[in-house]
């Protein structure tokens, strides 16, 4: 990775969509080397995925929780992961050091959704206990992060 790779990266970060020619221009780069570039890039793992950014509350998915969730033993780790990643409103989910063993990120449309949710979580066996933070209004959001004197 050099200063041009970083650069190729802050303009699809900007716009994943954004053709490579364009990308080129920007960066004074033929538009050939940098699909040569960006398909070394996503060979390497560096680039994991091209996505679309939604508003969740344009769609009606207006409650973001967070909920911190601790278990009695290390031995419930594998199936509370399993139980995580079958549902679709727990959209993070982070093994953490502290108090708490687990970061979960939810999103759901209604106080009955988040209710419903933190009820599933509970129902995990080896959940012992969790804290939910309500999130009131987000003022950044940021999906990845790329070195700052690019």
């Amino acid at each position: 990775m050099d200063k041009t790779d970083f650069r190729i990266l802050k303009c699809l970060k900007e716009n994943s969509r954004e053709n490579a020619t364009t990308i080129g221009a920007k960066i004074n780069l033929s538009t050939s080397a940098v699909i040569e570039r960006i398909k070394k890039m996503e060979a390497a793992g560096i680039i994991r995925q091209y996505t679309t950014i939604i508003d969740n509350e344009k769609i009606s998915n207006v409650i973001t929780a967070f909920i911190s969730v601790r278990l009695e033993h290390p031995k419930f780790n594998e199936s509370f992961n399993e139980k995580v990643l079958s549902n679709n409103n727990i959209i993070e989910c982070h093994y953490i050091a502290g108090d708490f063993d687990y970061m979960l990120k939810t999103i759901t449309e209604s106080g009955k959704g988040l209710e419903s949710i933190l009820n599933y979580i509970k129902s995990i066996e080896g959940v012992s206990l969790t804290r939910t933070l309500v999130v009131l209004s987000t003022l950044k959001n940021e999906i990845s992060l790329l070195p700052e004197d690019i």
